[in-house]
């Protein structure tokens, strides 16, 4: 979720939210219209783009009222502000108004620097909105996203609805409140499967887990079922060598508590525990079977052969079976 400074008052004069993650920016846009409505359920908001933003505009909403009104002035884009606009914004933070407060949002990159600089020697509120591209941050967003809403939800389940829905934080944040409202008590990975199965990304994994278990007609099944809902068969395929890989980085590495290896390969606990029932049959011969097939697949899924179902099936056969190598002569 959007982290915040100590000065954490959503009616402080300035708050600045930077970053390029937009459900974060609405977040903190909403925060500070929630408070302010709560001080005065009159208070005009007036929520503007750079172009509406022009020279003198925000003297003329900033400008002392008669009626003492409380207003809340939203500018999107800030780095997109034109200069002279951007001297307008710089003065007005050396002198804020009473009973007004100016959130900026602001992408946090180099274009418009300046402006971001000035508002934090100002002392303006900051609210942090990075872009989440990587699993293991989307992973903590949909926890919070239990933890608000006061529900539980297993480890299992956090991770089931980040690989059913994606990155898109608004359907994650949309799933959470679905479940949340419509299931009682703990929210398991069962929960999450019958909710969201067909999915593209849940119904690939579901297709990687049954293969690297060595269940080859499961796995079949499960893959010509994707393909024939439409999902991308690259999808699959990195799906196949995420579960391979996984196998492989787990079986090479020390024993230890599950929270050792989680932070030694960059898994969480949870996934340790699953890996290593899936792991069993397999051995070091196996890993690199697997890893061809897949390679192989990803090959004739990208152009290099004329029928990406069949590459893909080939590959599900070979490490179903390399999983079931141990032992084998």
């Amino acid at each position: 979720m959007a982290r915040k400074t100590a000065q954490d008052d959503p009616l402080a004069p300035v708050t600045l939210a930077v970053g390029q993650e937009d459900l974060l920016l609405d977040r903190a846009v909403q925060e500070v219209v929630a408070a302010a409505k709560a001080a005065d359920a009159d208070t005009d908001v007036r929520d503007l783009t750079p172009d509406q933003l022009q020279p003198g505009t925000l003297a003329e909403l900033t400008s002392p009222s008669l009626f003492a009104e409380r207003k809340v002035v939203v500018v999107r884009n800030a780095q997109d502000l034109s200069a002279d606009t951007v001297k307008d914004v710089k003065a007005y933070l050396g002198a804020p108004a009473e009973e007004i407060t100016l959130v900026l949002l602001h992408a946090g990159a180099a274009k418009g620097k300046g402006l971001l600089d000035a508002a934090r020697k100002a002392g303006a509120r900051e609210v942090a909105c990075p872009k989440m591209t990587k699993p293991a941050d989307r992973l903590a967003f949909v926890r919070g996203e239990f933890r608000a809403t006061g529900r539980s939800a297993t480890p299992e389940a956090c991770q089931a609805l980040v690989d059913s829905l994606g990155s898109d934080l608004r359907e994650l944040a949309a799933a959470v409140s679905q479940l949340a409202a419509d299931i009682e008590g703990t929210i398991d990975e069962a929960v999450v499967g019958r909710y969201y199965t067909g999915r593209a990304e849940a119904s690939s994994f579901t297709v990687a887990d049954r293969a690297v278990e060595g269940r080859a007609a499961e796995a079949l099944e499960a893959l010509r079922w994707s393909l024939a809902t439409g999902v991308a068969p690259v999808l699959i395929t990195s799906a196949l060598a995420q579960g391979v890989r996984a196998i492989g980085k787990l079986s090479s590495a020390r024993g230890g508590r599950p929270a050792d290896l989680a932070r030694e390969l960059g898994m969480p606990p949870w996934k340790i525990d699953r890996v290593r029932q899936q792991m069993r049959g397999w051995t070091p011969d196996g890993v690199s079977v697997a890893l061809r097939a897949v390679a192989e697949a990803d090959a004739g899924v990208k152009g290099g052969g004329e029928d990406p179902g069949y590459a893909l099936e080939k590959a599900v056969v070979t490490i179903a079976r390399a999983a079931r190598s141990k032992g084998r002569a």
